[in-house]
């Protein structure tokens, strides 16, 4: 057995949304996630056999048993025990598709915890990548044309909207990371990115929502400083959590789906009392994004194989959230030069 030319591997659970809106249908996931220490494809007889001889016959001491690995998979990390185990996932996928009529009620399973998809350039979920990227472009964006250009520096929430930004763009530059190769290390980077997205999308949402940000009075200083704290011990617990005490899969969905609850939330609630109040067309925005989201969430609850070995439900969500993202930072734009006009008529 030689190492197929043709590449295939692994999907996974990743990061956030830029308002970590989505994570309100995980509800749906947190009474069945668990820690995946195997799937059923790990256990396959015929995979297990696989992997052995794929080994023997490829990652040998000596140089006849010792099959090269093209440069741009090494770059990615790529060793002989990964090529095998990819190999095999499709050979295995492969002759468990073929067999007529088929015995298995489900053909094509998981490995590692993740499906076995069509790996492009030694990435192993090009899609997910691509579109995690998109994301990252998408808050790139609305920082550099909507945020910076639109909203004056004398204006209070202005640095909370650009630190936004770059909370998201982090996130999403370390979902495209861990979609590309997915060791422990870029796994945690993806978790704890995702996190910290989702923690600052409450943390602004509050600071806006209920204006911590105005200085106007001792008490609205003192609530803003506690509620920073308590925010930062709160990402510094979750973090110590995970890293200390247990790498805990229903925990880490439990907290974001419970805080991304809240936000959405008081978005909603924010979005339906202004426009009630105002009758413009963009305060509806927030609770149309939050609709949005929640539909292409949906598409996670219905975690199918990867059609043609590249397109699944992660990948889709990270497509579904591209436009949200952009339609946001124009909400923010919107809100903050009615919320400055609102400041001219008042001194006037």
């Amino acid at each position: 057995m030689k190492f197929s030319v043709a590449s295939r591997q692994g999907g996974a659970p990743s990061c956030p949304s830029f308002l970590s809106i989505q994570q309100l249908l995980l509800l749906g996931f947190v009474a069945l996630a668990t820690p995946v220490a195997a799937s059923i494809g790990d256990r396959l007889p015929e995979f297990q056999q696989c992997i052995r001889v794929c080994e023997r016959e490829n990652c040998g001491p000596d140089a006849e048993h010792q099959t090269p690995i093209p440069l741009h998979r090494r770059l990615l990390l790529w060793s002989c025990p990964s090529e095998c185990d990819y190999t095999c996932q499709h050979l295995i996928t492969s002759s468990r598709l073929q067999q007529s009529p088929p015995p298995f009620p489900h053909p094509v399973v998981q490995y590692h915890g993740k499906w076995p998809f069509i790996r492009f350039l030694g990435i192993q979920e090009p899609l997910s990548v691509l579109f995690s990227l998109g994301n990252f472009y998408a808050h790139y964006q609305g920082l550099y044309n909507k945020i910076l250009p639109n909203i004056p520096p004398s204006y209070p929430l202005r640095k909370w909207y650009i630190m936004l930004a770059y909370v998201g763009m982090a996130s999403w530059f370390f979902s495209a990371v861990f979609h590309t190769r997915d060791f422990p290390v870029t796994e945690q980077l993806d978790y704890f990115a995702a996190g910290a997205n989702v923690l600052y999308g409450l943390y602004y949402t509050v600071v806006r929502i209920f204006r911590l940000d105005k200085k106007d009075t001792s008490r609205r200083e003192s609530l803003l400083r506690l509620w920073t704290a308590l925010c930062v011990l709160m990402y510094v617990a979750h973090v110590t959590y995970l890293k200390m005490w247990a790498w805990d899969y229903t925990y880490n969905m439990a907290a974001n789906v419970a805080v991304g609850a809240v936000q959405n939330l008081l978005w909603s609630w924010y979005s339906w009392t202004r426009y009630r109040e105002q009758r413009k067309g963009w305060a509806a925005w927030p609770g149309i994004v939050v609709a949005w989201v929640l539909v292409v969430m949906s598409l996670e609850l219905l975690d199918f194989p990867p059609l043609w070995g590249s397109v699944d439900a992660h990948s889709l969500w990270h497509a579904g959230t591209i436009v949200p993202t952009l339609i946001w930072y124009n909400f923010l734009v919107k809100d903050a030069q009615d919320d400055m006009a609102g400041s001219e008529r008042l001194k006037a």
